[in-house]
């Protein structure tokens, strides 16, 4: 794997903190630092007000389209022009919010809309006049008083009930959307009619519109990070039929009303799409979950039970239990039955490292229903031959000699063909165990349908991360992400210590099915020594199996955080070859970017940077 330029973790910027503090922010602060500890609170401090390489503000800035694009969309030809029925829940709603929420649908460039608001204040009369005023002003602007409130769920079911087009978006009362959201939605929905559900990304802004923060850059379709948190959330547009099918809200979910309903919208949906733009804006103020969330614990509750009944709806057996970042959740999947995982090493001369390997798993292991195959490649030393026969007692353990020259991909082909387990465990020599179900963890994920392989979270020996899965095009080909970052940290919106998809994960410690190793070929023998962890799992994605990267099966990997250089002739023309390989083989990852990752994202910096802007980055989509 390609090497990534590391960013310097650095302090806090205290310019930051100094111009975030107020009575109310000060408050939040006590409150999180009474319940979760000194510890705790400074970590997160370091995480929220680390110095950015790339400031949001001006880059967004930067970002947003210009007046001539915004009129060039207004023009646009569309072959076929879906309505959308953005649908509003509101509940008094003060003015400003509300006038500011719908000025943003008068300046979308997309005009085949309706705005459906279902009010559930009846006694707020300045609402009520407000939305009067807006409805004669634009006969696509419709809105009913409800009698009395009935809840959020039941509240948005009213919208729902308004709706008459072809999809339906979901709108905050106090939310905006960018005046290209439409436009971007409708053009995703063109390109592929097959498309049910869409999403954007979204950023944060104050109550009083004078600072855009906190943007969250989405993967596509990502269903185990589903299962960890509604990443999807906003903006989020669906077909019509679809949330007829899906039944609207269901009011025991409030509180995570919109996580239960997505759930059973993409559960349903033939293809979800993403469009990797910030295209809403989720305001804050004091009683928004988007910046005080220990203040509806109620709805992180619901957000459990949301993920428990779509796993009973897949039928998927899993415990859900809340992390300690409210809004984030574990899923632990059980393992069935004992199946036999063949453990595979490749070892060369390393006795000690082999030996603390070998002791960690025999000794901290909870599974046991493994066998461990070590392949000897060309070893010298006499002790690791004198250790070899020491092993010969212990029946989980067999050793295989490869005869052949140095070459990573088929030492690991040619060990597989001993293997006698429906699961291959993939690991170096130099790893060692930290939590016993390490194992169990692999496996309760490998075990399901549809993923083909499990990577682990690896640390090196000082505590800090070597890899907590791979992004394509990191680095040039593929790299680690969170590479040095303190174990206590969990990165950008807690991504290096939630389950995901990714589309790659190192072999230092990788659980496969047997069957899926075969049907994709196995690791390509062309790449000796690079890469061919990466070509395997890009191999079984395109077989259309899901990549699984599960931070609770934790282990050490002791390889030197400054890794030997490519120092003669032989070795860079090696090298430069298997870069080539990947090269034409994945062209078109390369090219279009990892759909695990996002296209706003630096490919320089592990910890999900910003990507400096491109000027005329936005085209006619």
């Amino acid at each position: 794997m390609s090497e990534n330029n590391n960013m310097p973790l650095g302090g806090i910027e205290w310019s930051r903190v100094l111009k975030k503090l107020s009575p109310y922010t000060i408050q939040k602060g006590l409150r999180y630092l009474k319940h979760y500890g000194l510890k705790e609170f400074w970590v997160r401090l370091s995480e929220r007000f680390e110095p950015e390489e790339i400031p949001y503000g001006p880059w967004y800035e930067q970002y947003i389209p210009g007046k001539e694009e915004l009129e060039l969309q207004k023009s646009r030809h569309w072959n076929k022009k879906y309505k959308i029925s953005v649908v509003v829940p509101a509940y008094r709603t003060p003015e400003l919010f509300l006038r500011q929420m719908l000025d943003s649908l008068l300046d979308q460039t997309y005009d085949n809309w309706e705005l459906c608001i279902a009010d559930g204040s009846p006694e707020d009369k300045g609402m009520e006049e407000i939305l009067e005023e807006y409805a004669d002003k634009d006969s696509r602007i419709h809105f009913q008083k409800l009698e009395k409130n009935l809840g959020i769920a039941e509240n948005t079911n009213a919208a729902f009930a308004m709706a008459s087009g072809d999809f339906v978006g979901l709108l905050d009362h106090d939310d905006l959307l960018a005046p290209n959201a439409l436009y971007e939605i409708a053009a995703a929905l063109e390109r592929d009619e097959m498309t049910d559900a869409v999403y954007t990304d979204e950023d944060k802004v104050t109550a009083e519109l004078d600072e855009h923060f906190q943007p969250h850059f989405k993967p596509d379709f990502n269903l185990d990070l589903l299962r960890s948190n509604n990443y999807i959330c906003h903006f989020f547009v669906v077909r019509k039929k679809l949330v007829e099918q899906a039944g609207g809200f269901r009011r025991e979910f409030d509180g995570a009303q919109d996580y239960d309903f997505i759930f059973r919208c993409v559960e349903k949906a033939r293809k979800v799409a993403h469009v990797p733009e910030i295209l809403y804006h989720w305001r804050t103020h004091k009683a928004s979950t988007a910046d005080n969330p220990a203040s509806k614990m109620y709805a992180f509750d619901a957000g459990k039970r949301a993920i428990e009944a779509h796993l009973d709806r897949m039928g998927v057996k899993g415990r859900v239990s809340h992390t300690k970042d409210l809004g984030f959740y574990r899923v632990e999947y059980p393992v069935d039955g004992e199946p036999l995982v063949s453990v595979i090493i490749p070892n060369k001369d390393e006795k000690e490292s082999l030996k603390k390997c070998l002791d960690s798993v025999m000794e901290l292991t909870s599974y046991s229903n493994y066998e461990i195959l070590i392949i000897e490649n060309n070893s010298t030393s006499p002790e690791i031959f004198q250790y070899y026969e020491e092993l010969k007692t212990n029946e989980k353990i067999r050793v295989i000699v490869w005869e052949g020259e140095f070459n990573y991909s088929a030492i690991n082909n040619y060990a597989v063909s001993y293997a006698n387990g429906e699961y291959l465990l993939f690991l170096n020599n130099d790893i060692t165990v930290i939590n016993p179900r390490w194992m169990e963890e692999l496996l309760g994920h490998c075990q399901r349908k549809e993923v083909g392989a499990v990577g682990a979270k690896l640390y090196y020996p000082d505590d800090t991360i070597q890899h907590a899965g791979c992004v394509i095009g990191m680095g040039g080909i593929a790299g680690h992400m969170f590479v040095n970052m303190p174990r206590s940290r969990t990165g950008y919106l807690h991504k290096a210590s939630v389950q995901q998809d990714m589309s790659a994960v190192t072999a230092a410690c990788m659980m496969m099915k047997k069957h899926v190793f075969a049907q994709v070929g196995g690791f390509s023998e062309e790449l000796k020594v690079a890469f061919n962890d990466i070509d395997l799992c890009l191999k079984v994605r395109q077989a259309e199996y899901l990549i699984v990267y599960n931070p609770y099966a934790e282990l050490y990997h002791y390889e030197s955080k400054s890794r030997g250089i490519e120092d003669n002739k032989e070795k860079v023309r090696r090298f430069q070859r298997e870069i080539e390989y990947i090269r034409c083989h994945w062209e078109e990852i390369l090219k279009e970017g990892d759909p695990c990752y996002n296209k706003n994202l630096s490919l320089t910096k592990w910890n999900y940077s910003l990507k400096p802007i491109e000027r005329l980055k936005h085209q006619m989509r």
